[in-house]
C-alpha cells in the first residue's frame, strides 16, 4: 500500500485525524508523527523553528524507509510538508494542504505571536486552556512561546518565499472560507505560483482541524487522490 503521512498543525496533535484513519487506511498505509513538543514528546532544550521540524519528518522517513509518500498538512503541517519536498523532492508523491498560512511577514508573525500568552489563555479561553494541558500535559505553558519564536523566525524568514515554483508534484491548497487566520487571497497566490496545483475552498468551514466536516474532507481528498 502506498505511505500517507498526516502532519499536525502548531499546538496540534496527531489524534486530530483520528475520524479520518478508518476511511483512510483503505487506501494507504498511514503515518501520524508528532513534532517535538506536542503531544508526550520533549520539548527541545535549544528550541524549534520550521527547519528543525522539517529536519524530523526526514529523519522519519528515513528511518522508516518510506518513499514515493503522499503527505496531508494541516496549517504548519502542510507548511513542513512543502519545506519537505523542496529538499527532497524525489520521496515525495503529492502534498494536500489545508488552512495553511504561507503569507509570513514580521509583523504578521510578531501579531499571531501575541495571541500564544499562557496566562491570557488560561482566563480567556479555559475550555482551549484544557485542550492543550489534555494532549501536551503541563509542558503546553513552554510550547506556546516554543511556537511564538517559531512563528517570528519564520517572518524573519520564510522559506518557502520566491521556491513554490521548482515545486512540481501535484499539490492540492485548501482553505476555509471562514479562516480567521488564513486568506483565500494568500491561499491562491501559492496555488497560482506552483506549477501543478489545484485549489479548493471548503465552504462554512474554520481553521482548527475540528471544526472541518470530516465527510467534506475525505471527499476532497478522494478526488484529489483518485480514490474510488
Amino acid at each position: 500500500m502506498p505511505n500517507l503521512i498526516l502532519l499536525h498543525g502548531a499546538l496540534g496533535h496527531s489524534d486530530i485525524f483520528t475520524p479520518y484513519l478508518e476511511n483512510l487506511s483503505q487506501y494507504f498505509t498511514i503515518h501520524t508523527p508528532l513534532f517535538s513538543g506536542h503531544g508526550d514528546t520533549e520539548l527541545p532544550k535549544d528550541g524549534i523553528d520550521i527547519k528543525k521540524y522539517t529536519q524530523e519528518l526526514t529523519e522519519y522517513c528515513t528511518t522508516n524507509n518510506l518513499k514515493d509518500v503522499s503527505v496531508f498538512g494541516h496549517s504548519m503541517g502542510g507548511y513542513i510538508a512543502l519545506c519537505y519536498a523542496l529538499q527532497t523532492p524525489e520521496n515525495v508523491n503529492s502534498i494536500v494542504t489545508l488552512g495553511t498560512k504561507f503569507d509570513w511577514t514580521e509583523e504578521q508573525a510578531q501579531k499571531e505571536s501575541k495571541m500564544l500568552n499562557p496566562d491570557i489563555i488560561s482566563e480567556k479561553v479555559p475550555q482551549y486552556a484544557n485542550l492543550l494541558e489534555k494532549q501536551h500535559g503541563s509542558k503546553w505553558r513552554q510550547l506556546l512561546p516554543a511556537i511564538s519564536d517559531l512563528m517570528i523566525d519564520l517572518g524573519k524568514n520564510p522559506p518557502l518565499k520566491n521556491n513554490l515554483s521548482s515545486i512540481i508534484i501535484p499539490i492540492q491548497i485548501m482553505v476555509g472560507d471562514k479562516d480567521n487566520m488564513v486568506t483565500i487571497e494568500e491561499s491562491t497566490a501559492v496555488y497560482r505560483a506552483l506549477p501543478n496545483a489545484k485549489l479548493a475552498v471548503l465552504p462554512d468551514t474554520k481553521h482548527p482541524m475540528d471544526k472541518v466536516r470530516p465527510s467534506l474532507l475525505l471527499n476532497l481528498l478522494k478526488d484529489f487522490w483518485n480514490l474510488s
